[in-house]
């Protein structure tokens, strides 16, 4: 894979291509729960802005919506649709090389710094050491396929809005922070699911073109929706 993240993720398809990510869903009432926190903070519900001019900054965030939330592992952009079988085996070899374990939101922040934020996040407190390692073994995998390391670094963390260019982010991101002391959200990740991404038409959809299970090899082949 070549080219920049943002650049492979928002330039026009080629023939053949398909906008891919390797992702952790979220449990149900974790999903609930963060949900919550965005409706309290102004997120409309589908996501995006508001559209009031006079909203408070936080509600200016140009959020996702509650349904597309995940914890990316490995972004992958514009890919052959020839890649996806190799993609599937690596995320299923991934899968049964790994066991379920508990994960806990706690805390929130922004990239690349809460006083000029592009991104705001929440951060994985329980967990976070046990994701990195899935990530890593995926990447692992990845790399038997041809595939070259991740750009950067993996963090472990959900991204909730875009603040670029949002009078106030740093506010928003201050809001975001209070809110954030008193999440509870944890849940059992159990699963690793291959998405696409279909852009136009709205809100992006994530489409789950291969889950696997972490308990040794349960498999179930895609076709739902985040």
């Amino acid at each position: 894979m070549t080219g920049g993240r943002a650049e492979r993720w928002v330039r026009p398809l080629a023939p053949g291509e398909r906008r891919l990510f390797i992702a952790v869903p979220l449990g149900d009432d974790a999903r609930e729960a963060v949900a919550g926190l965005m409706t309290d903070l102004g997120a409309p519900p589908d996501g995006g802005r508001s559209p009031d001019p006079a909203a408070p900054p936080s509600a200016r965030l140009r959020w996702v919506r509650s349904t597309n939330l995940h914890l990316t592992l490995r972004f992958l952009g514009a890919t052959p649709a020839a890649s996806i079988p190799a993609l599937e085996a690596a995320v299923d070899r991934t899968a049964r090389e790994s066991a379920p374990f508990e994960a806990r939101l706690a805390g929130a922040g922004a990239f690349p710094s809460q006083a000029r934020p592009r991104a705001v996040f929440l951060r994985v407190g329980e967990g976070a050491a046990r994701l990195a390692a899935l990530a890593d073994r995926l990447t692992a995998e990845l790399a038997e396929g041809g595939w070259s390391p991740g750009e950067r670094p993996f963090a472990a963390h959900l991204t909730l809005a875009r603040s670029d260019g949002v009078p106030g982010a740093s506010l928003a991101v201050e809001a975001l922070v209070a809110a954030a002391a008193l999440l509870h959200a944890a849940w059992t990740v159990d699963r690793i699911v291959l998405f696409e991404s279909l852009l136009g038409g709205g809100p992006a959809r994530y489409v789950s073109l291969r889950t696997a299970s972490l308990d040794g090899g349960s498999l179930r082949d895609g076709g739902g929706t985040l």
